[in-house]
Order: C-alpha cells, then sequence, then structure tokens
C-alpha cells in the first residue's frame, strides 16, 4: 500500500508539471534572431563598432581645417584728478587741478583664426589608414563574439533539445512500468504470479516516477539558462525546441577547411593587427619630416575713450586680415622619434610571430574538431543502431515475460538497457552536431550555413 500512495503521488506531480506546458516551438532561426536582437555581448560589441565607426571618419582624419572664433568686450570706470605744478594762467594765478570723474570706456574685438594642415610628412595619411583598420578588425571581433554566442546558444538549446527527448524516454519507460503493475496485479489475483512481482513493478514505477520528475526539472533548468542567452524573462518556459538534427555533406565540409585559412576569424584578425603595425612604423617614420601648414585671420575692434585733460573723447574702429605659412621641421627631438620608430618595428615583428603562432594553433583546432567531428557522428550511427537492437530485445524480452520464460527482474534489465542507449544516442546526436559547428566556427563558416 505504501508503494501504491506513494506512485500515486508521483504521477500526479508528473501529470501537473507536464499539462502545464504549452506547445509554442522555439526555433532555431527565431533562436537566432532573438540572439541578434536581444543578446547583451552582442550589444556591446555591436556599440564598439559603431564607435570604431565614428573614429574612421573624416571628421577625425585630421584631413579638415580648424576654425576657431574669439571675443572680448571690456568696460572701465574712472576717477582722476590732475595737477599742474608750476603752471600758470594767463592772468598769472596758479591753474587748478582738473577732476574727471565717471570717465567711461569701452573696447570690442572679435577674430577668426583658420588654420589647415597641408603636409605633415605622411603621418596623418597613415594614422588614417590605421582607424579604418582598426574599424576592419572591431567588425571581426564583433563577428567572433556573434560566432562565440551562436555557439553558446546552439549548446544550450541542443541541451533543451536532449532532454526533452530523454523526458519522452523517461515516459515511455514509466508506461511501460504502469503497465507491468497492472498486469502483475491480475496474475496476483488469479494465482499467476507472486506478490514480490507486484512489489517489484511498484517500485519500478516509483524509480521512473522520479527519473520522469528529474528529467522535468533538469528541463526547466535548461530552458532559463536558454532565456539568459537570448536576454529575456527566465520564467518563458512554455516552449518547445526543434530536435531535428541534420548534418552537413562531408565534401562540403572539407572544401570549407580548405579555405579556413581565408576565413578563420582569428586569423583574420591577426593580419588585421598586423596592417595596424605597418601603418604605426609609418606614421612613426613621419615624424622625421617637416610639416607645413597655412594660417588665416580676420579681426574686427572698436574701442570707445573718455575725455581727458589734453583730449577730447573718441571713437576708434579697425578690421585686419591676415594670411600666413608656416614650416616646422623637428630637426632633433632627443631621439625619441628614432626610438618610436625602433621600437613600432620590434612591436611589427611581434605581431607576424604571432600571427604564425594562430595559423599553427587554428590548423590544429580545424584537424582535431574534425577528427572529433567524425568520431562523434559514428558513435551517434552506432548508438542508433544499439536503440534499433534494444527495443527488439525489449520486444522479445516483454513477449517471453507474458509466456512466463523469465522473470520480471531480467525483464526490467531489458528496459533499463534500451532507457541507457536511449539516452546515450541523444547525447551522441547533440554531442556530434556541436562538434559540427565548432568545425564549422573554426573554417569561419558557423554564419553561413543553415540551422
Amino acid at each position: 500500500m505504501k508503494y501504491k500512495n506513494m506512485s500515486a503521488f508521483l504521477l500526479l506531480a508528473i501529470t501537473f508539471t507536464v499539462t502545464s506546458f504549452s506547445q509554442d516551438l522555439l526555433s532555431k532561426e527565431e533562436a537566432i534572431s532573438q540572439m541578434l536582437v536581444n543578446n547583451f555581448g552582442i550589444k556591446i560589441a555591436e556599440n564598439q563598432v559603431e564607435v570604431a565607426d565614428n573614429n574612421q571618419s573624416v571628421l577625425n582624419s585630421g584631413y579638415l581645417p580648424t576654425l576657431t572664433g574669439n571675443a572680448n568686450a571690456q568696460y572701465d570706470r574712472s576717477n582722476e584728478t590732475r595737477e599742474f605744478p608750476g603752471a600758470f594762467n594767463e592772468d598769472g594765478t596758479p591753474r587748478p587741478n582738473t577732476e574727471i570723474e565717471g570717465a567711461e570706456s569701452q573696447s570690442y574685438n572679435a577674430s577668426l583664426n583658420v588654420n589647415y594642415l597641408l603636409f605633415d610628412g605622411l603621418g596623418r595619411f597613415y594614422n588614417y589608414k590605421q582607424l579604418k583598420e582598426t574599424y576592419n578588425l572591431t567588425e571581426l571581433q564583433a563577428r567572433e563574439t556573434i560566432e562565440n554566442t551562436t555557439l553558446q546558444l546552439f549548446s544550450v538549446y541542443f541541451d533543451v533539445a536532449r532532454l526533452t527527448e530523454n523526458l519522452e524516454v523517461f515516459k515511455q519507460a514509466l508506461e511501460i512500468s504502469q503497465k507491468r503493475v497492472t498486469r502483475s496485479q491480475y496474475g496476483f489475483d488469479y494465482g499467476q504470479s507472486t506478490k514480490l512481482e507486484v512489489l517489484q513493478a511498484e517500485v519500478d514505477v516509483v524509480t521512473d516516477s522520479v527519473n520522469v520528475l528529474n528529467a522535468k526539472q533538469q528541463l526547466l533548468n535548461a530552458k532559463r539558462d536558454l532565456n539568459v542567452v537570448l536576454n529575456r524573462e527566465l520564467e518563458t518556459i512554455g516552449f518547445q525546441v526543434d530536435t531535428l538534427v541534420e548534418f552537413e555533406n562531408d565534401l562540403l565540409l572539407e572544401s570549407f577547411v580548405e579555405k579556413a585559412e581565408f576565413n578563420n576569424v582569428t586569423l583574420l584578425q591577426a593580419e588585421s593587427q598586423t596592417r595596424i603595425s605597418d601603418f604605426e612604423i609609418k606614421a612613426n617614420k613621419a615624424l622625421l619630416l617637416p610639416s607645413v601648414g597655412l594660417t588665416g585671420s580676420y579681426g574686427w575692434n572698436r574701442v570707445n575713450s573718455p575725455a581727458s585733460a589734453f583730449f577730447p573723447g573718441s571713437v576708434s574702429r579697425g578690421n585686419n586680415l591676415t594670411v600666413g605659412a608656416n614650416l616646422t621641421w623637428n630637426l632633433f627631438d632627443g631621439g625619441r622619434s628614432i626610438v618610436g620608430i625602433k621600437n613600432a618595428k620590434i612591436l611589427n615583428d611581434s605581431q607576424k610571430l604571432q600571427e604564425q603562432q594562430f595559423e599553427l594553433q587554428v590548423n590544429r583546432d580545424i584537424a582535431n574538431a574534425l577528427g572529433n567531428y567524425r568520431n562523434l557522428l559514428k558513435i551517434y550511427k552506432i548508438q542508433e543502431q544499439n536503440v534499433e537492437t534494444n527495443q527488439n530485445n525489449l520486444e522479445r524480452s516483454r513477449e517471453r515475460l507474458n509466456l512466463g520464460q523469465i522473470s520480471s527482474i531480467e525483464f526490467r534489465q531489458a528496459q533499463i538497457n534500451l532507457i541507457n542507449v536511449q539516452t546515450n544516442k541523444n547525447l551522441a546526436k547533440y554531442d556530434a552536431k556541436l562538434a559540427e559547428l565548432e568545425l564549422l566556427r573554426l573554417t569561419g563558416q558557423l554564419l553561413n550555413v543553415e540551422f
């Protein structure tokens, strides 16, 4: 009775949790679309690309002139006492002091100044090329982020798919065990089996029910992990995923491998960084050459002067236009430019060495990924055949159990064997597909194939 009560409780819990799910399908294409729009890492990478795009603009190139405006206004108010010692009027009396109170003066001026660099030893040219190449590098870094996030997405997506299929396996096992309980009970009631067989069948129902509950919880957890990658509400769990997996043609994969050096994002980034390093050397060499620039200014001024003891008040106005050219040549800066050039060359050599290192590592990774993929694909096909064999074995065991030729324990072992090979087949299928996706990532084709 104890087993029956526990079994009934577990069945009720399973029924409640399974029926609480809707059947909305989150396809692979829809998952990718949501990832590209919502994923935090991809958004940050897109912002970095936008910054690099702004930096490569002509507005940040140094090719445009600079224009500055200046304006000034000044007000002055003063009191003045002027003495004339030894000075006399016409009638011979001493000349009195002159008092000037509240003398006001104003001055105004404004100017526009233009500077334009005609030539700077091509430093500006190579700096601009550096900005352009930095933008290309940032785009490659964003592509790498998208590729890695896509691989992460499918790792979680396929985990959801695998657990979904495992859940069906455990539910089928539970259904078989439930039928065994009914059959064993009938057999006991009619004296064809012992109570031990009934109890054993009930124990197996409990075990299978627990397996279903655990698989259900694992599936819920995996769906929340998928929601994190997609940056959506964690409790959006009322969806199913596509469990259909198709593998790429082997000849197509080989063609991808042959062209990997032209498409692998790591190698492309290394090449871009080498080009940036080349431009850095040339920009440093430009410091040894003279620079030529043009200057121009236009100014306007007005001064209002108050009356004084000797002069009446006055107003003066003026404007001026100035155009000039200048040549600057830093003949010797203490050797800093020479040191900068030497260091830039050393860094360029290091970058080329790193590029060779990356090429060797990527070729190794591709060879390993191709071998892993082919090996896992073979394992999956073997597991498929193994499932078919164990299904036939279970059917034979069921027939022999009905005829009383084997015990319920032997039948249960056949059932457990089938459960194990089915879950192993599910694992092998998605492991093989993930290995294929890793190979596609390394060959630079992950974003160019259909899922």
